[in-house]
């Protein structure tokens, strides 16, 4: 049997940074008469909008994950996630024990070290795209609109 591939549209938001904030997506999965689509989304009462943004997407790795799916597509509108995978700064700080160029320790170290073991341990074959946030794509806006439906979930 074939194993399909995933594609997701992750998002986070967060009310001050730190604040309340919430994580979402939209995942869209191949199957022989189109394409599923399902919501998922959480949050914390105190967070940052980087932390959300990247939990969304360890989330959506983990859903595919869990299912055996390895090939997977994530658009997502955080530079931040986005170069840490597409411009090798996860495996640099992976590398340097976890520290920046400069020696301090990296931000979300605990969600990156399990994203590290994803992305780069479990075989799973990653394509992560940058998508212009509220720029009209209506699964990027949809992402959006559960982020921040969870962020007030949480205070925000």
């Amino acid at each position: 049997m074939r194993k399909l591939r995933a594609i997701y549209y992750t998002d986070g938001a967060c009310s001050g940074n730190p604040g309340p904030g919430g994580w979402a997506y939209v995942r869209l999965r191949e199957s022989v008469s189109g394409y599923k689509t399902e919501v998922e989304s959480g949050g914390k009462e105190s967070t940052t909008n980087n932390e959300m943004e990247l939990t969304a997407v360890y989330k959506a790795l983990v859903k595919a994950y869990k299912e055996g799916i390895k090939q997977v597509t994530i658009y997502c509108d955080s530079t931040y996630v986005v170069n840490a995978i597409t411009k090798c700064w996860l495996l640099n700080w992976k590398e340097n024990e976890w520290k920046t160029k400069e020696g301090n320790e990296i931000k979300n170290k605990k969600i990156w070290e399990k994203m590290y073991k994803l992305v780069y341990e479990c075989g799973m074959y990653l394509s992560l795209n940058k998508v212009k946030g509220h720029s009209g794509d209506p699964l990027n806006e949809l992402a959006d609109r559960a982020a921040v439906k969870a962020k007030v979930k949480y205070g925000g």
